[in-house]
């Protein structure tokens, strides 16, 4: 048991890694919409909450600002995905390139849904750590399984509560703004409770392959 380590071991770099791939391909593939039942979501939420899930193992294992420095990592390597995405639709096309529109349509998202996206992915993802991390040393360790169902609902709603009313405020009525934000973030908070064992199972194995179990005693939740 430790409060804090500096090293960055392979561990790490992997869920760092896999972190940063859940965030580009969520944003690549949120352009589709997926019926479910009577539901309809975005491809998106299939990969979405697998960031959750890793920053959930993250903060446990290597302590808030660990989990901290991945997420900005997370956003600052989509924010780069995103402009090389912008830069090739401007590009001029060669004369036997017939994809064009198709590609404008894809990843010509309009610049209210990026920064909707942008914003509500650091707000939610902190709002996640920070409920983990404090929960941790109030429960002395406790119940990972409440910890993470309750910081990934905290975490799912904040993003949910941010991106929908900047990304269709004035598009869609309020209700159905409204009726989205509860829908996405209960849905994403199931597929962690659904997921729970493999999420237990990866925590404990991390514990013993790192020997490190962080608790976020005197650290400052800043942003940065």
């Amino acid at each position: 048991m430790t409060k804090n380590s500096t090293k960055f071991t392979l561990p790490f770099l992997v869920l760092t890694v896999l972190f940063c791939v859940c965030l580009i391909v969520a944003n690549l593939v949120e352009i589709k919409t997926v019926a479910l039942g009577p539901l309809t979501v975005t491809a998106g939420m299939v990969v979405f909450p697998v960031s959750y899930i890793i920053n959930d193992c993250l903060v446990e294992v290597y302590g808030f600002r660990k989990a901290r420095l991945v997420i900005w990592l997370g956003f600052i390597m989509n924010l780069f995905v995103t402009l090389m995405l912008q830069l090739a639709i401007i590009l001029p096309g060669a004369s036997s390139w017939g994809g064009q529109e198709a590609m404008q349509a894809v990843y010509g998202n309009v610049p209210r849904i990026l920064a909707g996206s942008f914003l509500a992915f650091i707000c939610g993802s902190m709002v996640n750590a920070w409920v983990m991390s404090r929960m941790k040393v109030a429960s002395g360790g406790r119940n990972f399984s409440l910890r993470a169902i309750v910081s990934t609902l905290w975490g799912e709603g904040t993003d949910s509560i941010i991106f929908f009313p900047i990304a269709f405020g004035g598009i869609l009525s309020w209700s159905e703004i409204a009726h989205l934000i509860v829908v996405q973030a209960l849905l994403k908070t199931l597929y962690e409770v659904l997921i729970l064992p493999v999420t237990i199972m990866l925590v404990k194995r991390l514990k013993r392959i790192e020997s490190l179990d962080t608790y976020d005693e005197g650290v400052t939740f800043s942003l940065w």
